[in-house]
């Protein structure tokens, strides 16, 4: 495995080796037993493949260290450098501010770190530029309506005061605008709209664990989530695990909610192959991607980030970041 690994590029870290190991043994005996997995007879392939398991892993990992750090206030200041809202939302759910942290979620998962500006518009936006209270989830859910007119009266200085503030690469094609269809102002009044006329988040949660167990309840929201302004199928997939992995609401993706994906369909597509020169159906494909990691013994967030981030380079090993 180790030699493999270094022909393709594949950094495995000596921590990961044994995990990487049991996973190269769980892939070739699922593809003699279960279903063969063309995508990666070359051990190259493989290799890559499982080291993209391993940084979906430690990506998970990595939040649940994090949760358990000492973290400072200024993570929830936008007034400072080094606001987070991820790190706020960990301090708010500390302080037992639910809808707040939830709150810091969704800024996260709409606006996105991208890889230069890294938080700056998320920060800015939350905090009003520095020129008035932040847009908090009291103040927006209170008023969605007075966030837009706000925004829109800010778009002259939000686009050329000289400071670079851009989308995450998730979100890249995401608009600012206050009042097109698939803008930012959109996407709050209709999440304020979704979270519902009482604007518990808690509530939002207890509904959704009504319809059954903690799968079920990320696939009602996930569905329920439709209606959100600009947020499609990797935005919801996004947010929804990462209140998982914050421990903010006791649910898990039970698939890789395959309809609607571009990246994790293509990286399913190149790893089980053609079906007598077809494409599996989506939905196919997603019961052999339960299969396959029920077999691996991870979750379906795993599987689906690493996909995606395979299928980019299968043949040689980069991170992916944003």
């Amino acid at each position: 495995m180790d030699r493999r690994c270094r022909k393709a590029g594949v950094p495995v870290r000596p921590n990961d080796r044994e995990l990487a190991g049991t996973l190269d043994v769980a892939l070739r005996s699922f593809d003699a037993e279960e279903r063969s997995l063309p995508g990666i007879k070359v051990g190259t392939k493989r290799a890559v493949f499982i080291e993209q398991l391993l940084e979906s892993i430690r990506r998970i990992k990595y939040i649940a260290l994090i949760r358990n750090q000492e973290l400072s206030d200024t993570r929830a200041n936008p007034n400072s450098d080094g606001f987070d809202p991820i790190k706020a939302a960990i301090l708010r759910a500390r302080e037992r501010q639910i809808d707040s942290a939830f709150w810091f979620v969704f800024l996260s998962v709409h606006f996105g770190k991208h890889r230069i500006d890294g938080w700056r518009l998320a920060r800015d936006i939350y905090g009003g530029l520095g020129l008035a209270e932040p847009w908090d989830w009291a103040r927006v859910s209170a008023d969605p309506r007075r966030f837009r007119h706000w925004l829109a009266e800010n778009q002259t200085r939000l686009r050329s005061d000289g400071i670079r503030r851009r989308f995450g690469n998730h979100r890249k094609y995401q608009s600012l605008d206050a009042w097109k269809a698939n803008g930012t102002g959109a996407a709050f009044e209709s999440y304020v709209d979704w979270v519902g006329g009482r604007h518990s988040h808690a509530a939002l949660v207890e509904n959704a664990l009504a319809h059954g167990n903690p799968k079920a309840a990320f696939e009602f929201l996930y569905r329920s989530m439709i209606s959100v302004a600009s947020f499609g199928r990797t935005a919801r997939f996004d947010y929804l695990t990462m209140l998982s992995k914050l421990g903010l609401a006791p649910i898990e993706p039970g698939s890789t909610f395959m309809e609607g994906a571009t990246g994790p369909y293509s990286g399913a597509v190149l790893l089980f192959g053609r079906n007598g020169g077809g494409v599996p159906s989506r939905s196919v494909l997603d019961n052999y991607l339960q299969r396959l990691g029920a077999h691996l013994g991870i979750g379906m967030q795993v599987m689906e980030d690493a996909l995606c981030n395979w299928q980019k380079s299968p043949s040689r090993f980069k991170p992916f970041r944003g």
